[in-house]
């Protein structure tokens, strides 16, 4: 049932054709008996043939059919030809006007809804029959209102049948706004998803960048230095692989986490480590100084717990800044790391003496030398409504100098 309900729906002249055929049954069925073999009872089955037909084509010529619908109804009054079975036909077209037709079509239909009642009274009834109490007829004209009252009663079912086109229309037009709207925002959601998807594909990529260059140019470093070393000072070459393993070991438990959001909803959070934060910065440059680098660093103002999102951009810039002096700024290069902690910002400072060149750190812009340090730093900070300023130091060497904004301190 559902299948042909559906098919229904989608062949509409269908339904059409089968009204139209019972209209045209009841039309050719004789019913008027005043009606002799003239023209007028040829223009009668003429009428009962292409109203059926009109009915057939109402919903892809809705215009046409309900125009020549009214002037077939009008010439009918005119020539006298009383309504027959065909009739119903009108109010078909009644309801196709409001529910199919233009603007001006629905105007028609209504109009001359409206007008059927009054033609058809001043057609059929002109005058009324009553008997007396002698029982003899004799006719008098109706009163105002008798004849107000039966062309109501004529008109009644044309408007009721226009109304309820005019409902149609309503429900179709709110039906296919509902329509348009479930698929605006279905396309939203997956434009949404997609900037999600990117949003967190470039987060990832950024924090492996971050994990495996700064992890694995420590592990380079002192896995060249323990070469260099292994035959004449062999307790350096032993101090250097331990490094070696930390910093892989520590590597680990940060490819760890990141790994962490692709988890299953039956993983337990605490399985990951935290992102790290200002907290760590400690442990990040005696790491770095381990490696061969030397490092100042120096905080001022009033620490305070800082958003998640802004502890580790700060630990990410800090970490791809001493990574690039490492692997850019010479065997003699100084880091100095400073972080301020103001009323309503947050900066932190990373320069260098080192050899390295503007050309030299803004081609490399990071440890793989494709640019992805300089662009994760700037994602970063841009995620936090923050500034990045990157150049070469007065006097030589770089400089890195990030800007965040923090609420005011309470």
């Amino acid at each position: 049932m559902h299948r042909l309900n559906a098919w229904l729906r989608r062949h509409p002249m269908v339904v059409d054709a089968a009204w139209a055929a019972m209209v045209l049954f009841a039309g050719l069925v004789p019913n008027d008996a005043s009606i002799d073999e003239g023209w007028r009872f040829d223009l009668s089955i003429a009428i009962a043939v292409v109203l059926p037909l009109l009915m057939v084509v109402r919903r892809r010529y809705p215009d046409l059919t309900v125009s020549a619908a009214a002037a077939i109804g009008v010439g009918q009054v005119l020539v006298d030809i009383s309504p027959a079975g065909s009739s119903i036909a009108y109010l078909v077209f009644a309801y196709t006007g409001a529910a199919f037709g233009q603007k001006w079509i629905s105007r028609l239909a209504l109009t001359a809804g409206l007008a059927s009642g009054p033609l058809v009274f001043w057609q059929m009834m002109p005058v009324k029959t009553v008997f007396d109490r002698a029982g003899d007829a004799h006719t008098r004209p109706y009163t105002f209102g008798e004849a107000a009252l039966i062309t109501l009663l004529m008109s009644t079912p044309f408007i009721l049948c226009w109304a309820w086109g005019r409902l149609t229309r309503v429900r179709r037009a709110y039906l296919t706004e509902l329509e348009d709207r479930a698929a605006r925002l279905e396309r939203e959601r997956d434009a949404q998803s997609k900037v999600a998807v990117a949003a967190e594909r470039a987060r990832i990529a950024r924090e492996l960048h971050d994990v495996v260059a700064h992890n694995v140019s420590v592990m380079i470093v002192q896995a060249d230095g323990a070469a260099y070393v292994l035959d004449n000072s062999p307790q350096q070459a032993k101090e250097a692989l331990g490094t070696i393993a930390s910093t892989g070991r520590q590597a680990l438990v940060e490819m760890r986490r990141l790994l962490g959001v692709l988890r299953t909803a039956d993983t337990k959070a605490e399985e990951y480590v935290p992102q790290p934060g200002v907290e760590e910065l400690p442990e990040l440059l005696e790491q770095v100084r381990t490696a061969g680098l030397d490092v100042d660093y120096a905080t001022s103002g009033h620490p305070r717990e800082l958003p998640r999102g802004v502890e580790l951009t700060v630990y990410r810039i800090v970490q791809e800044a001493l990574t690039n002096v490492r692997k850019h700024g010479g065997p003699d290069a100084h880091a100095r790391v400073a972080v301020d902690f103001g009323e309503r910002e947050l900066a932190v400072l990373v320069e260098d003496d080192g050899r390295g060149s503007t050309d030299e750190h803004l081609a490399a812009g990071g440890a793989d030398g494709l640019g992805h340090g300089l662009i994760g730093m700037r994602e970063r900070v841009g995620m936090v409504s923050g500034s990045l300023d990157v150049g070469p130091r007065p006097g030589g060497g770089f400089r890195i100098r990030a800007v965040l904004p923090l609420k005011a301190a309470h």
